[in-house]
Order: structure tokens, then C-alpha cells, then sequence
């Protein structure tokens, strides 16, 4: 077991005996849907001492969406108001219920912030779902623990909660906001699934679920409902769109956006090894061998040594230590072959199934959507991003498409990756108001084929 993280015995008590040969380097302490913590050791990831709020009940709600607990969340940056409303808003931090990929309840955390400021436009005061970029893979990288630390520095860990101005930029328009960690990014009983398209469509619609559930806000059955996620969040937002006529029809969408899109992740794999985000590679190995049985098996057959420990080391970093410790690091060291992990997958039946069911652009979305993406991005590529646009046109999608044109800023920095994060943010948030508000909008689809 890790030395950073410690799980609950009786779920690690769990495992079976097919993924303790590959998983208990890679992700100890995965259990089945409905395990969760019986006992009272506190979780530890990384010297983070996790709160028990995170740790899920043993049985879990039957409706999807259901809140399962709340209590108030202390915001690290609040500033008191002129009328004695903290600034800018009321945190509450949730745990609601899901259902993962495999059709299995799961218990997944987050935040809801009731916001200060007075919504202006038509109509009751909206929601935004925030589904948040990349953070890591250990449950002190939660987007609701940014909330109350934004900045998480210590020997062993360093998470910063850069989302957080999208955030609160949004809590300034009036909207209400509703953060999901995702599957297993907080929560204790298991690994959180990076880019599971499934698990994280899912459990950003639960969110707005949960938030309309939770007692005492200033929400109505008439609050227009907007989805905001750049980078894992926004494959994270624009999986949300094409799933919900089917998992969540009672959750209308006002307007989704999805920045820099991780829709191909075969293409996504290929730009984030060797890069700075090289550690991208463990999260999406571990949380796809936690929930996909062929997956494990072709990680245990093609892995070596290193590449185990390179997994398991991962498996409980955020943001910032992975940049450090694994920056730049080639995912062919990690392999008994040789071979990069794309050239493995692509070799593997099994594996490419599992990633060709990621695919996002499959299906329509619901409502608007503004897919941004930097020309120049090489961690995220640009190609595909713009293709889930051209996808989402040729299934009848209303598209709205943004191409960020910036001076290259460095191969596999993260730096041609990040910037439109800043540059295009203030655009994606006042085309959001626009759908909040009801205005309609307008579709790129017949000029796509003269962009970049």
C-alpha cells in the first residue's frame, strides 16, 4: 500500500485476487460501487489528512443526484460584504449520489456556493456547473478542499486551486455555482477516474441535482442551468451535454462550455507524453484499470517495474508535484517493450476499445455549446478539439466555435495549453451569461469548414 495514501482496511480488504497482481502497485484501496469506509482510520494522502466528510456511508441513496450529506464549506478567499453577506458567497460542501461507468451507485463530493451578488438578468437566478481542470489524483487535489485551500503546499504535495477565479468570476455575474470533484477526487473509496468520459458526464449532471436538492438557496425549478469546464473539465462539461437527453432529461441545458476538450484520447495521449503533464498518462492508466478488467490486463502484461512504480507514485499527486517529479518523462520507460503506452493500445484490441467508447462527439449535445481550443495547443491538440466542434455540426448541434490564436509559447510546456485558459475566460463566461439569460445563439457550423 502506499506509504502517502491509506484507505480503509475493509476496503482494501476488497480487492480481488486479479487486481492485487496489477492494481496493488497502481491503485490500492479500489473497491467495488458500493464499498465504503466502515472504520474510523483516518485517511492520509501525501501528509493531507483527508476530512472523514469525504469518506462515503456503506449504503448509498437509490436516485441519482441525491444528497447523501452537506455541510458548510469556509471559502480561503472570502471577504466580508457591505451588507454583512460574506463575499462572494455561502459554500456548502455536498456529497451526492451517482452511477460510474460500469451502471454502479457512487458516492461524489463537491461544493455549492450560494452567491452574494444579485442576479440581474431575465428569469430566476441561474446555476452554473463547474466541472474543473486537471488537479491530480489524490483526494487532497479535490476542487471543493481548493475551495477552502487554495493553495495545499507541503514536502510531499502541492495543489493549487487555479479554477477558482473562473469560479468566482461567475459567482459575480449572480449565478449560483455547483463544483463536482468527480468520481473518487475526494472521496475515499477508490481512485478518481481521470477522463472517464462516463463518470465525469455523469457526475457533473448529479451535481446540478444535488444543488437543486439542497435546502435553503435561492434557486427555482425555473434557474436556467449552464455548464462551465475547461481541459479535463471540458470533456468533463461536454460529455455532460451529449449525455443528458439520455441520463439526465430532467437537467435542461441553457448553454454548455467546453474549453480545450480532451474528445480524442488516443491523440490526447499521444500530445501528453513527454510533456510536463507526462504524470496524465499514470492518472488515466490507474483510473482505467479501476474500472475496466481488460485494461488491467494489458497493463500488467506491458508494464515493467518502472512503470508500475510510476503509477502507483502518481496515483496520490496533484497538479504540481507530478509537474516536478515526472515532468517530461517518456511513458516507453515504463513499458517491458519499449514501446510507448499509445503504441501499446493501439497494438491491444482491448485497450483501444476502451478508449474508442471515451470518444466524445458521438452524439448530439444538448442545447448550445462553445468549444474553445488553441491553435497552438500541443498537450490537448488542437486538431482534435476543433474535430469534436465538426463532429457535434454533423449530428445537428447548435456550435459555437473559438479559436484561440496565440504565439507558440513552448513545446509541451503547458504553457500553449494554459494560456487560452486565462485569454479565452472572460469570452466563455459572457457567452454563458448570454444563454443564462435566456438570448439565444448563433451557429458556427457553416463557416467550420473555413476556420482553423
Amino acid at each position: 500500500m502506499s506509504r502517502y495514501r491509506r484507505r480503509p482496511r475493509s476496503a482494501f480488504n476488497r480487492l480481488t485476487a486479479a487486481a492485487l497482481a496489477t492494481v496493488a502497485c497502481v491503485c490500492v484501496g479500489a473497491t467495488t460501487a458500493d464499498a465504503a469506509a466502515t472504520d474510523t482510520e483516518p485517511v492520509v494522502s501525501r501528509g493531507v489528512s483527508i476530512p472523514a466528510f469525504y469518506s462515503p456511508p456503506t449504503r448509498l441513496p437509490a436516485t441519482n443526484g441525491a444528497l447523501i450529506r452537506q455541510e458548510p464549506l469556509p471559502l480561503g478567499l472570502s471577504l466580508p460584504g457591505l451588507d454583512g453577506r460574506p463575499l462572494p458567497g455561502t459554500a456548502t460542501r455536498l456529497m451526492y449520489k451517482s452511477t460510474d461507468s460500469d451502471g454502479r451507485a457512487v458516492a461524489v463530493t463537491g461544493a455549492y456556493i450560494e452567491p452574494s451578488a444579485k442576479w440581474e438578468g431575465a428569469g430566476p437566478r441561474p446555476l452554473v456547473a463547474v466541472a474543473s481542470g486537471t488537479m491530480g489524483q489524490g483526494d487532497q487535489c479535490a476542487p471543493s478542499l481548493a475551495l477552502q485551500h487554495p493553495l495545499t503546499v507541503s514536502g510531499q504535495t502541492l495543489s493549487v486551486g487555479y479554477d477558482n477565479l473562473a469560479i468566482y468570476r461567475l459567482l459575480a455575474t449572480g449565478a449560483a455555482v455547483v463544483v463536482t470533484d468527480y468520481v473518487g477526487l475526494g472521496a475515499t473509496d477508490r481512485l478518481h477516474t481521470y477522463v472517464n468520459r462516463l463518470d465525469e458526464g455523469h457526475a457533473v449532471l448529479d451535481a446540478v441535482r444535488a444543488a437543486r436538492a439542497l435546502p435553503g438557496t435561492s434557486l427555482t425549478s425555473g434557474s436556467r442551468i449552464g455548464l462551465y469546464g475547461y481541459s479535463e473539465g471540458g470533456g468533463a462539461s461536454a460529455s455532460a451535454a451529449e449525455l443528458q437527453a439520455t441520463y439526465a432529461p430532467d437537467v435542461h441545458l441553457a448553454g454548455t462550455y467546453a474549453g480545450a476538450p480532451p474528445a480524442d484520447l488516443t491523440a490526447v495521449m499521444k500530445g501528453i507524453d513527454g510533456s510536463a503533464l507526462a504524470a496524465a498518462l499514470g492518472w488515466a492508466i490507474n483510473g482505467f484499470v479501476q474500472a475496466y478488467p481488460g485494461m488491467r490486463d494489458v497493463a500488467e502484461a506491458n508494464l515493467n517495474d518502472a512503470g508500475r512504480k510510476a503509477l502507483a507514485d502518481t496515483s496520490t499527486m496533484c497538479v504540481g508535484e507530478a509537474i516536478v517529479r515526472y515532468g517530461f518523462a517518456r511513458s516507453s520507460a515504463w513499458t517491458t517493450s519499449g514501446k510507448s503506452v499509445a503504441e501499446i493500445i493501439a497494438e491491444e484490441p482491448r485497450a483501444q476499445a476502451v478508449l474508442d467508447e471515451q470518444r466524445i462527439g458521438t452524439h448530439e449535445p444538448a442545447g448550445p455549446v462553445r468549444v474553445a481550443t488553441g491553435v497552438k495547443d500541443d498537450i490537448v491538440p488542437h486538431a482534435q478539439a476543433r474535430q469534436l466542434a465538426v463532429d457535434w455540426c454533423h449530428k445537428g448541434g447548435n456550435v459555437t466555435y473559438a479559436a484561440v490564436s496565440l504565439p507558440d509559447l513552448g513545446d509541451r510546456l503547458l504553457t500553449n495549453h494554459l494560456a487560452p485558459l486565462i485569454t479565452d475566460q472572460a469570452a466563455a463566461i459572457s457567452w454563458l451569461t448570454d444563454r443564462l439569460e435566456g438570448k439565444p445563439a448563433a451557429s458556427d457550423c457553416g463557416t467550420m469548414p473555413f476556420q482553423r
